[in-house]
């Protein structure tokens, strides 16, 4: 679950998973793709740092 404002009805929603339709890797991240509650497809990006590296012990 995350927020986002709508570019076609200017709301902030809340988006769950059930509106989510597609999940893309893109260069900066995660695309997510969905279905805002007025009916409009949107899509944002969490951006991931990837200059992180995580160690597996």
């Amino acid at each position: 679950m995350f927020t986002h404002t709508c570019s076609a009805c200017s709301r902030r929603q809340l988006i769950f998973s059930t509106q989510i339709t597609s999940v893309t890797s893109v260069d900066a991240g995660i695309a997510y793709h969905f279905t805002c509650w007025c009916g409009e497809q949107q899509s944002a990006v969490q951006v991931t740092d990837r200059s992180q590296t995580v160690r597996i012990a």
